[in-house]
C-alpha cells in the first residue's frame, strides 16, 4: 500500500460518513478482540487442567497484567486521538511525529515498568490474599512482566495503525498474537510439560512474534500513511502532554479496572474462598467475549470523534457518539440473551478438567453478570467520545465514579454488610455499573450540547 493509496482509502474514510466509518473500523477491531479474548480464556482453559489452584493464580494476575496491557492501550489511545484529529486537521507533519512520540514512551515505560513490577509482586499478591496461589502467580507473572515492553509496543503499534485507518493490519497483528497463542499454550504448558510457566512463555512468545510483524511494515516496509522514519522526528515537549493528556488517564482507567479486579477477588475471598475467584475469573472472561462489539465500536468511535473534533465538526462529532450508543445497545440486548440462555453450554468448556466442578458455579455467575453489558456499554462508549476530543480526564473521572466507587460500594453493602455473599458482590457490581453508566451518558450529553453551543 502507498501513501497515496492510503490517503484515498483509510484517511477519507476516517474524515467521511461518520455510519460507513463506524461499522468499517469495528469490525476488525471486534474481531481481533474476539482472538485476543480467545486467547485469554485458552489461558484459563488450559490452565483449568492444572487445578483451581493454578486458575485462581491466573486471576490474581490478569488485573495486575491489565495494568501492563493498559499502558499500551493508554500511549496506544493518547497517540491515536491526537493523530486522528491531526489528521483531520490535515496536518501530516505533527501527525507523523506525534507517532514516534508514542514510540519513545513506549520504550521508557516499558523499561521502568518491568523493574517496578518485579521488585513489588510479591508484596502486591501478598496484599491481594493469593495464599496458597502465590506461588503458581510469581512463577507466571515474572515472565510476562519481564517482557513488558512486548505488550505495550503492540499496543501502541497497533493503535497508530487504527489512527489512520488502517485498522485491517491492526487486526492482521492482533491476529498473530491470538492464534499463536492458543496453538503454543498447550503444547508448553502440557506436551513440554512447563505447567503454568508454560502458560506464560506462549503468551510471551506470541507477543514477540505479532511485535515483529509489526516492526517490519512501520520501520522496514514503511508502507503506512504515517511516516514513521527517526528522520521526521523533532522533540516536542507539547506532542508529549498531548499524549499524555490522554494516555495517563486512560492508563490510570485500566489501573481502576485492575484495583477494582483485585478489591473483588479480595472481597470474594472473604465469603467464599479462592474458588470464588477461580469461578469470577472464568465467568468473567467469557462475558467479556459478549462485550466484543462494544470495545468495537468504541475504539472505532475515538478515530471518527478525534477526526470529527480536528476538523470542528462537532454535529458530525454528535451524531456519531448518539449513532454509536445506539448500535452498542442494540448488540448489547443480542448478546445478554445469547449468553442467558446458553451460558451451561458456554461454561462447559471448563467442565472437562480438575476443574469441572466449577462449571455450574460459572453458568450461574454469567446468567446474572450478562446484564452487566449494559452498563459496560454505556460507560465504554461514553469513556471513548471524550478520549477522542482528548478529554482523557474527564473520561478517568467517570470511570472511577462507576468502578472503582460504585461498584465497590455496592459490592462491599450487599456481599459483607448486607452477608449476601458472593452474589451480593456480583449484584453489587451490576447496580454500581448501572448508575455510573448512566451519569457517564448524561455528562457526554451536556458536554457535546455546549461544544455546539458554544463553537457551533
Amino acid at each position: 500500500m502507498t501513501q497515496e493509496k492510503g490517503k484515498n482509502s483509510n484517511i477519507e474514510l476516517i474524515r467521511g460518513d461518520y455510519k460507513v466509518a463506524i461499522k468499517k473500523l469495528a469490525w476488525p477491531m471486534m474481531v481481533s478482540m474476539f482472538l485476543i479474548m480467545a486467547y485469554n480464556l485458552a489461558d484459563s482453559i488450559w490452565v483449568a487442567g492444572l487445578g483451581a489452584d493454578a486458575l485462581a493464580a491466573i486471576g490474581f494476575i490478569t488485573p495486575l497484567f491489565m495494568i501492563l496491557i493498559g499502558l499500551g492501550n493508554g500511549i496506544g489511545a493518547g497517540a491515536n486521538s491526537l493523530i486522528a484529529r491531526f489528521i483531520g486537521a490535515n496536518n501530516s507533519e505533527n501527525a507523523n511525529n506525534t507517532a514516534l512520540h508514542s514510540l519513545l514512551l513506549t520504550v521508557i515505560i516499558s523499561i521502568l515498568g518491568s523493574i517496578v513490577m518485579f521488585i513489588i509482586l510479591p508484596a502486591l499478591l501478598d496484599l491481594m490474599g493469593a495464599g496458597t496461589a502465590k506461588v503458581d502467580a510469581l512463577e507466571y507473572g515474572n515472565i510476562v512482566f519481564l517482557f513488558m515492553i512486548v505488550f505495550i509496543y503492540n499496543g501502541v503499534g497497533t493503535a497508530i495503525l487504527r489512527s489512520e485507518g488502517d485498522v485491517k493490519r491492526a487486526m492482521y497483528v492482533m491476529a498473530v498474537t491470538a492464534i499463536f497463542n492458543i496453538i503454543l499454550d498447550p503444547i508448553f504448558i502440557y506436551i513440554l510439560d512447563l505447567g503454568i510457566i508454560g502458560a506464560a512463555w506462549a503468551t510471551v512468545f506470541s507477543g514477540f512474534v505479532s511485535a515483529s510483524v509489526l516492526l517490519y511494515w512501520m520501520h522496514y516496509k514503511k508502507d503506512t500513511y504515517l511516516d514513521l522514519s527517526l528522520a521526521n522526528f523533532s522533540y516536542s515537549t507539547s506532542l508529549i502532554t498531548g499524549i499524555l493528556n490522554v494516555a495517563l488517564p486512560s492508563t490510570a482507567e485500566n489501573l481502576i479496572f485492575s484495583a477494582l479486579g483485585i478489591i473483588e477477588n479480595y472481597l470474594l475471598v472473604f465469603v467464599a474462598g479462592t474458588v470464588a475467584v477461580a469461578t469470577y475469573t472464568a465467568g468473567m472472561r467469557l462475558i467479556q467475549l459478549s462485550m466484543i462489539p462494544l470495545m468495537g465500536f468504541g475504539t472505532a468511535l475515538l478515530t471518527v470523534v478525534g477526526a470529527s473534533y480536528g476538523a470542528r465538526d462537532y454535529i458530525k462529532l454528535k451524531n456519531s457518539f448518539n449513532y454509536t450508543l445506539k448500535l452498542g445497545l442494540m448488540v448489547s440486548t443480542v448478546m445478554a440473551i445469547i449468553f442467558f440462555l446458553f451460558a451451561p453450554q458456554i461454561s462447559s468448556v471448563f467442565a472437562y478438567s480438575s476443574s469441572a466442578e466449577l462449571a455450574p458455579r460459572i453458568a450461574s455467575l454469567i446468567q446474572i453478570m450478562i446484564v452487566f453489558i449494559y452498563a459496560a456499554c454505556l460507560g465504554m462508549i461514553s469513556a471513548m467520545m471524550f478520549q477522542g476530543v482528548g478529554k482523557g480526564v474527564t473520561s478517568f473521572i467517570l470511570t472511577f465514579i462507576r468502578a472503582l466507587f460504585l461498584e465497590v460500594l455496592f459490592s462491599y453493602l450487599f456481599g459483607i454488610a448486607f452477608d449476601m455473599g458472593e452474589y451480593g458482590i456480583y449484584y453489587g457490581i451490576i447496580l454500581g455499573g448501572f448508575i455510573g453508566g448512566l451519569i457517564s451518558v448524561t455528562w457526554a450529553t451536556f458536554y457535546i450540547k455546549r461544544l455546539i453551543s458554544n463553537y457551533g
